[in-house]
């Protein structure tokens, strides 16, 4: 045991012979004195550690400073995009309007005596029963009640049934309570259209009091009578659907609408126009079309309408 504790000197003392000759060599060749390569030699460990966080901390830095302008090269990136997107849709407003503008010059190239006022929709009401809309036009445009409302290519839209200073409100044909005195062109069946009202059939109109045995096939298009209210020959739907009425004396038809009314952005309102007997229309007319009061067509257009061919229960194709 007492030999095991002297060697255990020896190794020491030999250790500590060594460590002092290499430190008095160090400090010889770096002329720094051994308490100064002491001190160096416990602070590096400190020192390695300090400059670790120091790099640390500026790549996080860098990182930050990066990402605060990263955010802001963003924030710029999305303004322009917005700014093209609302550059964009301008340019696909005025491509519409100059489309319709085109096809009003081809409506007014026409029928040369309308005169027309354009006006946007700027709200709508819709209900079961009740289809209407407003319009930013009024009594200032020379707006008035009862003048029809019409698409650029000469759709029927509906009727002014209010009209206020900067403002009027229309009843579209999807609505259960206009009639519209209409005629089968390529057959001159005349009857009264109507809104659908009944369930399942409120996008499409109804074509009464047809003779029983009018022959009515699909895609049929049915235009305006002609009236103090309605310029004859305007657009109103084309035939999707016949059958009897609950009588069984007369037919109806059921009809796509011509104009495509939710889609609609734009109408163009006749204020004046003449008619086929030289008077004047739109000018406040009052009568079943105008007030929506359902009448049998005259006996005098009964009386020429072709009452030949065979009777079918619905449309043939």
């Amino acid at each position: 045991m007492r030999n095991l504790f002297s060697t255990r000197v020896k190794v020491i003392l030999v250790i500590a012979a060594l460590l002092t000759a290499g430190l008095a060599i160090l400090s010889g060749i770096t002329n720094s004195t051994v308490p100064d390569l002491l001190v160096k030699g416990l602070l590096a460990p400190i020192r390695g550690a300090a400059t670790a966080l120091t790099n640390t901390a500026e790549k996080y830095y860098g990182y930050m400073f990066r990402y605060e302008a990263l955010a802001a090269e963003n924030e710029v990136l999305e303004a322009r995009i917005a700014e093209m997107e609302d550059v964009a849709r301008q340019a696909d407003s005025v491509a519409r309007e100059n489309e319709r503008l085109r096809q009003v010059l081809g409506l007014t190239a026409a029928n040369e005596d309308f005169k027309l006022v354009d006006a946007y929709i700027i709200g709508w009401s819709s209900t079961d029963w009740e289809n209407t809309f407003t319009i930013n036009r009024g009594t200032n445009s020379g707006i008035n009640q009862n003048m029809c409302a019409i698409t650029a290519t000469g759709e029927v839209v509906g009727l002014v049934t209010e009209a206020g200073l900067n403002y009027a409100e229309v009843t579209t044909v999807l609505d259960s309570t206009l009639e519209i005195s209409g005629t089968i062109s390529t057959s001159g069946y005349n009857g009264m259209v109507r809104g659908g009202y009944v369930d399942g059939t409120e996008t499409l109109l109804r074509m009464n009091y047809l003779p029983s045995a009018a022959i009515i096939r699909n895609k049929d298009q049915v235009v305006t009578s002609g009236s103090t209210v309605y310029p004859r020959g305007l657009i109103i739907g084309s035939v999707v659907d016949a059958g009897f009425e609950e009588t069984g004396v007369a037919k109806y038809a059921l009809l796509d609408p011509a104009a495509d009314i939710s889609a609609l952005e734009q109408v163009f309102i006749i204020t004046d126009y003449t008619t086929d007997t030289g008077t004047t229309g739109t000018t406040g007319t009052t009568g079943s079309e105008a007030t929506g009061a359902a009448t049998e067509p005259a006996a005098t257009e009964a009386a020429t309408v072709p009452t030949t061919g065979a009777t079918v229960p619905g449309a043939v194709g």
